[in-house]
Parts: structure tokens; sequence; C-alpha cells
């Protein structure tokens, strides 16, 4: 058996936001579609006080976020405006060009809150990055769910476990909840090239080797492996097929070829971009 890597996150903070961000890294640039992987803390907000992502700029990928606890507003230049609860899934294809902003809503705001949970960026294939952009929003229930022997899994994005979510992404996906009881057991099945792991909390196996809470395990291609609960555990497990090439990440733009980076550096700078209805605030370029 091949060991897996072990990618342990750097601790970071988005807008006053902690969190924790395994992808990219030195070790691993991709898991499938996956590039970019954050982990948003369970953070308390006072009364006042929120998250506030001013509008910014994507190029070449696509977001999706997924909450556990707490609400966040999207808001797009595409037109959308969409309240993200737990369970649900804000999915986001940026194409050519697409600005938004997420934000704490208004009422929780007043009031306080409490946030966690997880965003992603998958690389659109070549033939999408500079297609048409793409919003929509899936609740909690449209998402399909196995629950069975103490396990029980929800397919976020893709598909596997016999599962098959209705977000529409781009290239072969696995995107999975899991919760597991203790002492139950879980296969990892190889229908996708490339996996990885993350634990959210709890004590997880993977086959004999113990699984650090919040560290990201990258699996070997073609190898099963088993996760085995020694207490009750919440972890994701996503992956798909590789890349069709590789790709450049340059702030909040990813492409196959530099130069749709620079290029959209240029005209965010010059102010030549989709704005998002209503918003004047932006981030400028680092």
């Amino acid at each position: 058996m091949t060991l897996p890597l072990v990618i342990r996150p750097r601790a970071e903070s988005v807008e006053g936001q902690p969190i924790l961000r395994p992808l990219p890294s030195a070790k691993c640039r991709s898991v499938g579609p996956f590039v970019f992987f954050d982990h948003m803390l369970e953070t308390d907000y006072a009364a006042g006080h929120g998250m506030d992502i001013r509008q910014h700029p994507h190029i070449g990928l696509s977001t999706l976020t997924y909450l556990f606890e707490g609400e966040l507003l999207h808001k797009d230049s595409l037109g959308s405006e969409q309240r993200v609860g737990p369970g649900e899934v804000s999915w986001m294809t940026a194409g050519a060009a697409v600005a938004h902003v997420e934000r704490t809503p208004a009422d929780l705001l007043q009031r306080g809150s409490r946030l966690h949970g997880l965003q992603v960026w998958l690389a659109s294939p070549k033939e999408h990055e500079q297609g048409v952009g793409h919003y929509s929003h899936h609740s909690a229930t449209s998402l399909p769910l196995s629950d069975a022997l103490g396990v029980r899994i929800r397919m976020i994005a893709g598909s596997g476990f016999c599962l098959e979510s209705p977000v529409p992404v781009l290239s072969p996906t696995l995107y999975a909840e899991v919760f597991m009881e203790t002492a139950t057991t879980l296969c990892v099945p190889t229908e996708h090239r490339e996996r990885a792991v993350y634990v959210l909390s709890g004590e997880v196996r993977l086959d004999d080797e113990l699984l650090e809470p919040q560290t990201l395990v990258v699996l070997a291609e073609g190898e099963a492996f088993s996760l085995h609960a020694e207490g009750e555990s919440h972890l994701v497990i996503f992956g798909g097929a590789p890349l069709d090439g590789p790709r450049r990440m340059n702030w909040n733009f990813v492409a196959s070829d530099p130069a749709l980076i620079e290029k959209a550096r240029e005209r965010w700078a010059a102010g030549d971009w989709p704005v998002v209805a209503g918003e004047t605030g932006r981030i400028e370029l680092p």
C-alpha cells in the first residue's frame, strides 16, 4: 500500500474570519478539480460584527460554499442575490469574468451569529475557462443522502457512494460530507482517480493510521482505503478526475494560460469588470 500524503493546513484570516487552508500547498496543488480548500473555523460574532468579503473578481473556476452553522448572503455580477444556510450549496461558475460579495446577513449582523463551514474552488476545464458565468443555489433537501449502519453520507457535489448531487459540476467530481458513529467503517472506493479526506472532528483511522483532526490526507490513486471511526466523527471526502493540464493561481484567478491571469489583473485594476449591483466597495489587487 502506498502511504497517503498528509498536509497540515496553514492558519490564515479572510476579512477577520479565521480559516485553515490545506490547499493549495507546496506538497499538493490540486485533488481532482479542487485547487483551493478553506475551512472557516467555528466563530462567534458579537452584535455588529460578521463576515464581510467585499466585491472581488474571479476567472476560470467555480466557488462552492457549504455551511455547517450560520448564514451568508451571496451577491454577484450575474444578478444573483441569495441567502445561504446550513446544508445548502452556493455554486458560482466564474467563466471569463465575475465579481461577487459574501457577507453576514443584516439581521444576523444586528444580533450576533455563529459561522462554521467550508469554501472550495474547483478549476474549470479548459473548454469552460472563458465561458459564460453561472450561479445556482441548492437546498439541503435537494442533496442526496445515504444513512445506513451508523454512517450518514450527503453528496454535496458530484457523485459517489451511489449518490449524485444536482450541483452542475463541469468535470467528474466527488465532494461528500460524512458523519460516522463510533465503531463504524466506511470503504473509500476507487471510482474517482484522485481523492482526499479532511477530518473536521472526531477520531478516525485510515486503515491502521490515526488521522489528526483538521488535517488533509491525500490518498494514492487506484487503492481502496477504509475509514474506521473510534468516536463520533465528522469529515469530508473529495476529489475527482485529474485536471486537464496544470493550472496557475494568482490571487482570485485560476487559468491554464498565464496570459489570461495577466489580462484579468489589468482589467480589475482598470475597473473594466462586471460589477455587483448596489455595491461600491471592492478589494483591490494585492
